[in-house]
């Protein structure tokens, strides 16, 4: 299922953010990790109701996919 792109855009927001907080990396690094990551592609396509998941949970997938 695909979300609406104004919610999505919100959500890539706050999983950067979370994902840089847990991390413990800048912002700008967060934010280019993201965009480059098997997380952000499936979010993107609609896989699996990735945009459904915690926050938490889609930045602590991006800690082990970093890894």
């Amino acid at each position: 299922m695909k979300a609406d792109n104004v919610l999505l855009q919100c959500k890539y927001f706050s999983v950067i953010e979370t994902f840089a907080l847990m991390g413990n990396i800048p912002l700008r690094e967060a934010l280019d990790l993201f965009y480059k990551s098997e997380i952000y592609k499936e979010m993107r396509d609609g896989v699996s109701d990735m945009h459904c998941r915690s926050d938490k949970y889609l930045a602590e997938d991006l800690l082990h996919e970093r890894v």
